[in-house]
Parts: C-alpha cells; structure tokens; sequence
C-alpha cells in the first residue's frame, strides 16, 4: 500500500499514437517511459529517467511527433518494451535501496499509462509485468483530498493543479519530462505544510479473472455492464479478461451468449467493478483480438442478468467449488453414463470430485440433451481433455470446449425452459412474423438501396463482411446486415445489407462484385427490399433480373381426411424458437361433418415447420446504436405472403372465410410435377387475366409441392371458360385435372 511505501515513483508514459485523454485507444505501442523518485520520509527527489522503447510497428502519427517531440532515428535503436521494463525494474530497486528505503509505489497522473497501454500490451506480447505494475496512486485523487474545491480529480490537470497550489509551470520541451517533472512538484507540494498528505487511495489491476455464478436477484449497476461482440467462437471468458486487461472485472463478470441453436454467437456481456473501469473498456472499441476486431457498446444490468443470471441449485452446487475449470461437452450420446465419461475422459484428466464433477444437461422431462458441463481442478487437466476434441465416444464424435460459470447457467436455463410440447395455437392460413414486431425489419419498399451477397463462405461472419466491403462499411444503415440461414438454420452462403441510398448500393454492386472473401469469389447484386423478401421467399435474384418463387406460402396439403378450419394468427414465443423438431408433436386429426371427398383441408403448422422452410432467416445487426436482441427468427414480412383459401361445402361459409386472395371463382387443379411454379402456371392460363397473387400452389410436409393449386380468377365466367378451354391441355407433358371448389 502507498501508505505503507517509503517511495514514490513518479511514472510516465507515451505511445506512438494518441496520447493524454486518449491515450491507449488506438492500440498503438509504448515509445517513451519517464520516471522520478520520491523519498515520502525525507522529501528528497532522485534523478530523472529517461527510456525510448522500440515498438514491433516502426510508425509514429505526426500527432505523436508533435506532442512528445520524437523521430523515428530516436526510437529505431531503442530496446524493446521487456528489456526497458527490466531496466525500469532493475534501476528504481538500486536507487531505493541506496536511499534506504524497501518499497515503493507507482504515482500516474492518469490511470491510462496502466489500464489502457502498459497491460494491453504486456498481454498481446505476452510479458510477464513487475509486481509493482499491479498497483498505483492518482495524483489527481490525492490533490482532489487536499484541495477538494480545485474541481472534479477527472477534470483536474497538471496545470491547473499547479496554479491551485500557487507553483508556476514547468518550461521543459519534451512532453514525458515536463509532466513528471510537474507531478513531483505537486507531490512535495501536498508532503509539506499546510497539507501534510498521506498517500493513501491506492488503485488495483487484478492479476486475474475470478470465475462465479451470479443469482437473477442480485442487483447489476447498468452503468458497469458492455456488450463485446466479433468473438471467436472459441473464446472462452480467461480470453475476454485478457482482451480487457488492466481493467477490473466483476468476479463471474463474464457471459458468453449463446445462439438459437445453442451455440456462441461470438458476444459477451463483461460486468465491471464501476462505471469508471466500463467507461474505459468502451474506449477498446474495435481493438483486436490476435487477427479479429471486437466491438463494444453499453449494455444493461437488465441483459446481463437474463444471460448469466441462474436459479437452478443444481447449478449452484455444482459450480460452488471454486476455481475450476469448466469444459462442455458436446454430442453426447443419449445412452451416456457419467462412468463412460469419465472413461473417455481418461486418467490423465480427472475430473473433479469424479461423478460429482460432471452436470448433464436434461430436458424438463429428464431426457439428456447431448450436452455436459466438466469441473477440472487445473489447467493441465482441462489441457489433457481438450485433447480428446471430437474423438469418439459409442458411435459419436465429441466436441469439448472452454466454458464459463455463466454459458452453464444459460444452457440450463434455455433447455429447462423448453416446452415438451408446443402450446402454439394452429394457423393453417396466413402465416405471421414468428416474433410480433419485430423491430429492425425492414420495410418492403421499390427503392434499390440494398444489396445482396451470395457465394459466402458458411465460416463468414459480420466481421468477415465489414472488412469485405471496405470503405462502403460506412454507408450501411444501422441494423442493416441480414444473413440467411437455411433449411438446418446454418448460413446458406448469402447476406443482405441495406445501404444508405440507391446510389450507395449501387457503388458496392459495381466495386464488390466477385471481389474475394476467404478464396471465394462472392456476387453482389443491387435490389430493394420488396425483391430481399421475394428472394427469402424463394424467388431468385441476379444480374439478369428476379424471378418470382414457385410459390409465396408454405401452405400444406394432407390426405383429405382432416378438415380445414379458420384460426387466428400465430405468435410463436421464445421458448419455442428454442424447442428441437422432434419435440414437436403433431396435432390430432380434426373430424369434420361434411364428406372429405369435397373438402380441402390443411395441416396445423408447427413451431419445427416455420423454423425449416427456406423463408425463415436470422437477422444480426452490425455497429449497433444500442444492444439489440442476440438473435431474432422472422417469418417473410407481411404483405409478401398471399393469403390461402380452404373449400367450404356451403357458400356461406366461404363467404364467411376471412383468407379468400381476391373476389372471384376459385379453381382446383390437380396433377402438377413437383416443379411446378408460379409462372408456370400463369403461363399456362395466359389471356385469362390472372394476377401473380392469384395463384396458391399447395406443399406437403416436406416442403414440397402436393401436385395441386388453387387459381383465383376474376369471375365465374372466366373460370367456366378456363376450365372448359384448358381441361384437356397438358401442362409440361402431363395430364392435369380442374374443378370449381364452389
């Protein structure tokens, strides 16, 4: 402690780019480190230090040159940061030790030089920093004690610290000279009458990250909380508190998020000890992690809570021992015993407290998941299982990982969470956002302000894009990135990004087009909205135009056993976005009074169904100017859906039937191939005044077309004609059969 120190050092430096307020937020390199001592007990001074330090990047910002007043010939034969920091070391031990002294303390002016430069960058060279590193003295805080009326200590500076004392400012060129120089000034200053300072408020960096678990009750200061995202999906929450070293973070701080599939999706929520430390971990802004940049905005207490926060006891036991290391495992086989884990594990990784080590993650109804989290009591032994990644286990190949306390709570929470069979109420017509609202959906407009990419690499992310698309990175509206999944949710090789203006999307297209992404070549086309919803409804989209999907609804043709039956709209709810299709089970059959032969009837869909069919798509919104949500599934946007018609044996109750496209006769036609589509059809009926939502093509489970359609047409003159006219055509080189449904 500084009250117990016998010394001072009074400590400076600078880095090859910005300095002073924003010192350390460009990730640039220490150049220059200046030191002085301070005996506490004598008030004697010793001699000023002064060291260049050689960077890896031999690059100074003309800012930097002159602010500090140095050349590239000054720092080109200095020593690197380990051999200055050795020399720093090896230097203040002599000189306090000849004054008679044992032990010293490092006074800043800002706890820049510490938390934002020095650690940082120890720790992407990975060096080991002296002890006396680890703590330190604000000169701004202990003149704020004693002069408690010069302002707030943030807002205090060296210059007008001295004019408060009455000490006049020191002459000295070189930046790094004059501000020890000032800082030993004021520190005799307040050592003397009429102050008689104790330097007393000493300030930490923790030497590590401490693990933990974090209850939903416990309160979250949001001014302390970051979203970080662009991780590397292996990251696990030891490589986000080195990413963040130098600052303090909360114990059990650190939640990686997890993905609709239960996967990372490359964010975290890190919870600091104040709103200072918070403060300071915005300023790493798009700093790297090794080759990636990571993003960082303000988050809530409310969002790192619903991430980390736990209730199970389960849980709470099970991570209660302290400092373990936590490994998933994952693709278990169902059939696993904690002996036949522990087995594949191995003697040379033991787990901790053997069966008592291991969590197997369940679904409420007690049948395992394929996931179990593993306690190992050191890094050798988590090392050793890590070893064991996707060798097999039964028939299975396992996948073992880093975790964390809270990727444990959020894996428990999801999966118990899970409803075992879906209370979604059926809507066998008009399908709906799954997620009501959906807030950064975009509006179908004819405006070609977007552009789409296909030909991704499946690996590429929002970061990949970003850094694809170069200086147009600007030009995309907030929220604007959209990635396509496909039928197994996983990224189908295309993204849509909505620019700014037409003008904006059409640069891209021109200067982005089969540019190269990861030895890939990726296209870039110009469309709009109203083309991005038709594209994820199935419709095609190049440089030679769109063409419309065979079919605008996933609508589902059953034997005609089961009957059709109006039913509102349905919102699909959160814990179902996470529910597997095989827990989905199927709604019983409905009967119906009136004879199948002559009704056309649907199946209810099921949550498994919206999450298979092409439509759906997963939006991840880069640079947000808020947290959004982690993930969000939608369903294609209202208006793009054409509505789907049952037959009723009663005219009234068809005229009742809210679902009818437009006003007109409703045809049948039945015996279509498989790969029938819309225009195909419309091609078919050519001159009978038929409009592109009059057509309903019907599909069965699979996804694939039933071989019948519904045809709306203008009047049932112009249907008795069709009908009459087109019975007896093939349609491709097959027979095909139409008949009124009324």
């Amino acid at each position: 402690m500084a009250s117990h120190s016998d010394t001072l050092v009074v400590f400076f430096g600078a880095t090859a780019g910005a300095n002073g307020g924003k010192l350390g937020s460009d990730e640039r390199e220490i150049i220059l480190l200046v030191w002085q001592i301070v005996d506490l007990h004598e008030k004697k001074v010793g001699e000023l230090h002064k060291c260049y330090v050689k960077p890896d990047s031999l690059e100074l910002t003309d800012q930097c040159k002159e602010e500090i007043g140095l050349t590239l010939e000054d720092i080109v034969k200095a020593e690197p940061l380990d051999k200055v920091l050795q020399q720093f070391q090896q230097s203040v031990s002599s000189e306090v030790k000849c004054l008679g002294r044992s032990s010293y303390t490092l006074c800043v002016n800002s706890p820049l030089v510490i938390r934002q430069a020095l650690h940082p960058e120890a720790s992407k060279k990975n060096l080991v920093l002296p002890e006396c590193f680890f703590s330190f003295v604000d000169v701004r805080k202990e003149f704020h004690k004693c002069c408690p009326n010069a302002g707030p200590a943030q807002k205090l500076t060296l210059t007008s610290m001295l004019e408060c004392v009455g000490l006049p400012a020191v002459s000295e060129q070189m930046m790094g000279v004059r501000e020890v120089m000032s800082m030993v000034q004021l520190t005799l200053c307040i050592l003397d009458e009429p102050y008689n300072h104790k330097f007393s408020c000493v300030e930490t960096v923790k030497y590590k990250f401490d693990s933990g678990t974090c209850s939903k009750t416990e309160p979250v200061d949001s001014e302390t909380v970051i979203r970080a995202r662009g991780l590397p999906w292996q990251s696990s929450d030891q490589d986000i508190a080195r990413f963040f070293k130098g600052l303090n973070i909360a114990k059990g701080g650190v939640a990686l998020c997890l993905n609709a599939q239960g996967r990372r999706n490359g964010e975290a929520l890190v919870r600091f000890i104040n709103s200072e430390h918070r403060d300071l971990a915005l300023e790493r802004h798009k700093h790297h992690m090794g080759s990636r940049y990571i993003e960082v905005y303000k988050a809530t207490g409310e969002e790192f809570l619903k991430i980390a926060g736990g209730t199970s006891n389960e849980v709470a036991q099970f991570l209660s021992k302290e400092n373990q290391v936590i490994i998933r495992m994952r693709g278990l086989p169902f059939t696993a015993t904690p002996q036949e884990v522990l087995s594949f594990l191995g003697p040379e990784s033991p787990v901790t407290d053997g069966a008592e080590g291991l969590l197997f993650v369940k679904y409420p109804d007690g049948r395992p998941t394929g996931d179990a989290f593993v306690l190992f009591s050191c890094e050798e032994y988590a090392q050793n299982a890590l070893k064991k990644h996707k060798q097999i286990l039964g028939k299975r190949y396992i996948e073992l990982f880093r975790s964390t306390a809270a990727e444990v709570q959020q894996v428990l929470n999801r999966y118990m969470s899970t409803p075992l069979i879906s209370t979604l109420p059926p809507s066998p017509i008009v399908p709906v956002p799954v997620l009501a609202t959906p807030p950064f959906l975009p509006a179908a407009s004819s405006t070609r302000d977007c552009v789409r990419l296909r030909g991704l690499p499946y690996t590429a992310g929002i970061e990949d894009i970003l850094e694809f698309m170069g200086e147009h990175t600007v030009d995309i509206k907030p929220h604007g990135v959209h990635m396509v999944l496909n039928q197994q949710g996983r990224p189908s090789g295309d993204a849509f990004i909505q620019m700014k203006s037409s003008d904006k999307a059409f640069m891209v297209a021109q200067k982005c087009h089969k540019k190269t992404m990861k030895d890939r070549y990726v296209e870039v086309f110009q469309c709009s909205t109203e083309e991005m919803s038709i594209v994820l409804m199935g419709g095609t989209l190049n440089r030679s135009g769109l063409s419309p999907p065979p079919c605008k609804l996933p609508c589902l043709s059953p034997p005609t056993a089961y009957a059709a039956f109006p039913t509102p709209p349905a919102i699909l709810s959160e814990a179902a976005l996470y529910q597997p299709p095989l827990l989905a089970a199927p709604r019983p059959p409905q009967t119906t009074a009136h004879n199948p032969a002559h009704t056309l009837a649907y199946y209810p869909p099921q949550p498994h169904l919206y999450m298979n069919m092409n439509m759906n798509y997963t939006a991840y919104y880069p640079s947000p100017p808020v947290s959004p949500s982690t993930v969000s599934y939608f369903a294609a946007p209202p208006g793009a859906v054409a509505a789907a018609v049952a037959a009723q044996p009663h005219p009234a109750a068809a005229a009742a039937s809210p679902v009818l496209p437009q006003p007109g006769a409703l045809v049948r036609m039945q015996g279509l191939p498989y790969n029938a589509g819309v225009k195909d059809i419309l091609s078919f009926f050519q001159g009978y005044q038929l409009q592109p939502d009059a057509v309903l093509i019907l599909y069965n489970f699979s996804g694939q077309c039933s071989g019948e359609a519904l045809i709306t047409f203008p009047s049932e003159e112009v249907a008795r004609r069709a009908v009459a006219e087109r019975s007896n055509h093939p349609f491709y080189g097959q027979q095909i059969h139409l008949g009124f449904c009324n």
